[in-house]
């Protein structure tokens, strides 16, 4: 709704809400709610109509529709009934009940209406309270063990047997090939005047250097 019409309609509810208001006043004076009686009764009808409307807007139940035809049904009645279709001077008796029972049956469709539940989609949830912490047991915490001093040598740590070095293992040589290789050695003496070296037996044996090692070895 544009703010341009607003004030048309403000303007509008406020007369149709007094000659509403003025017509089942009448019809209260009439059928002998008099005095301030008769000013409450167009308020009652007015505000149980609002009530019901707004609880439409949250509810459409079949009870919320039922008092809004109670009221619409009351408000409308009245209206009409002072047309001139009724003689107001010696209202009919069933009028005077009408009248009368309306304040209880007013009463009563608001009463409804206040204490009917909430849809549960109007419902705002409430987030469940956070729970509470178990209680820590006091365990006071044993003090860390102090490391003994190790006193300062120049020599380094042993290493345990698992951490050395693995050392070569043996390698087996025939004892045909330490005879060859004395031989061997026997005639490099003997031409050289010299010892034979272990490139010089390895190239003479034809063998890996690690196995002239071992030749050399037992040689010595």
């Amino acid at each position: 709704m544009t703010r341009s019409i607003r004030p048309i309609v403000l303007a509008l509810a406020v007369i149709v809400g007094s000659l509403s208001f003025a017509h089942l006043h009448d019809l209260a004076a009439a059928a002998g709610q008099g005095g301030w009686k008769a000013w409450a009764y167009p308020l009652s009808v007015d505000l149980l109509l609002v009530c019901v409307l707004h609880r439409l807007r949250i509810d459409r139940s079949v009870t919320a529709w039922f008092w809004f035809l109670i009221a619409l049904v009351a408000s409308l009645g009245a209206n009409i009934a002072t047309a001139g279709l009724l003689d107001l001077t010696s209202p009919p008796a069933w009028l005077r009940i009408l009248v009368a029972g309306w304040p209880a049956l007013a009463f009563l469709g608001s009463t409804l209406l206040a204490h009917s539940p909430t849809p549960a989609g109007d419902r705002v949830p409430v987030p469940p309270a956070p729970a509470a912490p178990a209680p820590q047991p006091d365990i006071e915490p044993e003090p860390a063990p102090v490391p003994e001093p190790v006193p300062a040598t120049d020599k380094p740590p042993a290493l345990p047997a698992a951490d050395r070095a693995p050392e070569p293992p043996a390698v087996p040589v025939p004892a045909a090939l330490v005879e060859h290789a004395r031989k061997v050695a026997d005639d490099h003496r003997t031409r050289t005047g010299a010892p034979i070296d272990t490139d010089t037996l390895r190239a003479r044996l034809g063998v890996p250097p690690h196995l002239a090692d071992a030749i050399a070895a037992q040689l010595a």
